[in-house]
């Protein structure tokens, strides 16, 4: 069986992709690591908020504790054919601590996490490198961000 491929995408095409993906999905994969270096993923729903995805996700759990612990995410959003992949920094904030306007704006899109049992946390994932494909012949030209700037 053959699969149909379309021609590979320049770079600014994979960016307004990229950022048309980040303002309308609604789900993300989120991988983090415990101190052992044990990973864990799992799926959250997210808004995108001034260049960054803003998470919420128990304080207590596995991912909650990891990424206050450990600073940094590895995002993933899409199918493995067509995939963008986000390494970040993550700013970590209580329901006490989160700035209004970030709040507002995931419980306009989402719930109100900051009236979720057990406590809720919320997490800024800023974005440092982005890597975005669809097909072998993309994977060329692939990473789009490196160090926090768009390379395209």
């Amino acid at each position: 069986m053959t699969v149909d491929v379309a021609p590979p995408r320049g770079g600014p095409d994979r960016k307004r992709d990229t950022l048309a993906r980040l303002e309308n999905d609604i789900d993300v994969w989120v991988a983090t690591a415990a101190p052992d270096g044990a990973p864990y993923l799992l799926p959250l729903s997210f808004v995108w908020i001034g260049g960054g995805l803003l998470l919420a996700t128990p304080e207590s759990s596995a991912t909650g504790r990891n990424l206050r612990r450990s600073g940094v995410a590895h995002l993933a959003l899409g199918q493995t054919r067509d995939v963008v992949l986000i390494e970040g920094t993550v700013a970590a904030y209580s329901r006490e601590q989160v700035p209004a306007d970030f709040a507002a704006q995931f419980a306009r899109r989402h719930w109100d996490a900051r009236e979720s049992t057990p406590p809720y946390g919320y997490f800024l994932v800023t974005p440092q490198r982005i890597r975005a494909w669809r097909e072998e012949n993309e994977l060329a030209g692939r990473e789009i961000m490196r160090e926090g700037r768009w390379l395209v």
